[in-house]
């Protein structure tokens, strides 16, 4: 048995507007209205015309690609910069004083390896949360490995050489061995570690930012841009994603310059040759 048709008088029902009085934040509204003229509009005006085009909201590219790229430049080196610190730090006291020591942080080190890098990194951002300094935190705590396996192992070669013995036959202090007589015999290979983890970091802010868990919604960076180049790209308008990957390849090739620079320049061996 069908149902009963709805009658004229159910489906034309009638829409009831409340008056200003009976709303009940209608006396507000009032009072707003007044002072509409005195409110300022912050929103920058949509340009029509820009030299390397715009986003969907009429943002310029160009403006956007170097805004972008400065915040991932600021959470690449400073992410590499305290991991450096931490897996120096570790690395040192394992390759140094051994017995022990060497075995928990050895211990401590294979945890943190056993989990894949992306996977620990997206487990860390997605409990600390997005913002710059949560992201350069979470990549400084997953990203000390290398440095410490490199350090570790350059302490368990350098701390038999005869400076150290004689910095220990003049009464030097373990700490003082550890950084004022072995640590600058590795600044160069601290360099290139240096220069391959911001190139990482800077590519891992981007798969971040990209899957939601990067910077804050009203920060940008590239991989802010990264993630809104789908939509674009859909659309047909390519010219943000050819900025984001101009930004990263240029990004790349200087800081690998840079390092090969520095490294010829600070080596010892190749100083002594």
């Amino acid at each position: 048995m069908l149902p009963p048709e709805p009658t004229a008088k159910a489906a034309a029902a009638p829409i009831v507007e409340l008056s200003r009085a009976e709303d009940p934040i209608g006396k507000q509204l009032s009072e707003a209205e007044k002072h509409v003229g005195e409110y300022a509009d912050h929103t920058p005006p949509r340009q029509e015309r820009l030299p390397f085009g715009g986003d969907l909201q009429g943002r310029d590219v160009i403006q956007k690609a170097l805004k972008g790229t400065s915040t991932s430049i600021f959470v690449g080196v400073f992410g590499a910069v305290f991991s450096l610190l931490i897996g120096c730090a570790l690395g040192a006291v394992s390759g140094y004083f051994g017995g022990k020591t060497d075995d928990f942080l050895n211990w401590f080190y294979s945890v943190f390896t056993s989990v894949p890098d992306m996977l620990l990194l997206l487990s860390f951002a997605a409990v600390s949360g997005r913002g710059i300094t949560t992201i350069i935190s979470v990549m400084a705590l997953t990203s000390w490995t290398g440095t410490y396996r490199l350090v570790r192992a350059e302490y368990l070669k350098l701390k038999g050489r005869e400076y150290v013995q004689a910095a220990d036959a003049i009464g030097a202090g373990s700490s003082r061995k550890m950084f004022v007589h072995i640590l600058p015999n590795l600044s160069h290979l601290l360099l290139v570690q240096f220069s391959l983890l911001t190139v990482a970091l800077i590519k891992y802010e981007a798969i971040l930012s990209f899957l939601g868990f990067g910077v804050g919604v009203r920060e940008v960076s590239l991989g802010s841009m990264l993630a809104e180049a789908p939509t674009e790209l859909i659309q047909g308008y390519w010219w943000q994603m050819l900025a984001v990957t101009i930004a990263m390849s240029v990004l790349v090739t200087a800081f690998s310059l840079l390092v090969d620079a520095l490294r010829d320049a600070l080596d010892p061996r190749a100083a002594a040759k």
